[in-house]
Formats: C-alpha cells, sequence, structure tokens
C-alpha cells in the first residue's frame, strides 16, 4: 500500500514563497517518477512539476523559473519549492507518483492560497 502524505500548503502574500513536502511511504526508487499537480477551483488538474528515477526534471511552462521540484531518498520525501508565488497559483496541490505509464497513486491534497 502506497501512502503520500503533503503538508506545507498556506497562505502567503503573492511575491511570497512556500515550500510543499510529501511523504512516501515505501522507497522512492520504486516510482519510474513522482509530481506535483495542482487543481484549481473550475478548473482541471495540471502537472507542475515532475521528477523521474534518474532525476530528470520537467515543469509546466507557467512555473518554470519559479518552482524546483527536489527529492530526499533517504528521508522518502519530495518537495516542491514555489517563489515568487502569483494568485493564479492558488490551487489544491497534490503530490504523486508512477511505476509504470502514469501516475497511479495520489495524496489527499494540500491547500496554496496566494492573496494579491
Amino acid at each position: 500500500q502506497v501512502q503520500l502524505v503533503e503538508s506545507g500548503g498556506g497562505l502567503v502574500q503573492a511575491g511570497g514563497s512556500l515550500r510543499l513536502s510529501c511523504q512516501v511511504s515505501g522507497s522512492i526508487v520504486r516510482f519510474n517518477e513522482m509530481g506535483w499537480f495542482r487543481q484549481a477551483p473550475g478548473k482541471e488538474r495540471e502537472l507542475v512539476a515532475r521528477i523521474t528515477r534518474n532525476g530528470s526534471k520537467n515543469y509546466a511552462e507557467s512555473v518554470r523559473g519559479r518552482f524546483a521540484i527536489s527529492r530526499d531518498i533517504v528521508k522518502k520525501m519530495v518537495y516542491l519549492e514555489m517563489n515568487n508565488l502569483k494568485p493564479e497559483d492558488t490551487a489544491v496541490f497534490y503530490c504523486a507518483a508512477g511505476e509504470n505509464s502514469g501516475f497511479s497513486w495520489w495524496g489527499q491534497g494540500t491547500q496554496v492560497t496566494v492573496s494579491s
């Protein structure tokens, strides 16, 4: 049973920073990829950042240069460092993991609210 538990969300002013954390049950290296998604009210869930087993990273165009995904294999943690936050970043952020194709496991989500 895989469990992903996010933390670190909250309310921040525009231009501020937050770091989201995702605690993973079991070994991270079993997953082909891990990622952070977000879903804003009335919008579809979108991929924000992903990191593959070999450490390659990809970002959505809207966050490139402001967000950074990282992992600590020993601590079984995945992080999303978010800087220069904008009101349009307001969303529920989800940690996700996938072994083969696509993401199969999801956390419960953490709310990020950016005030203008």
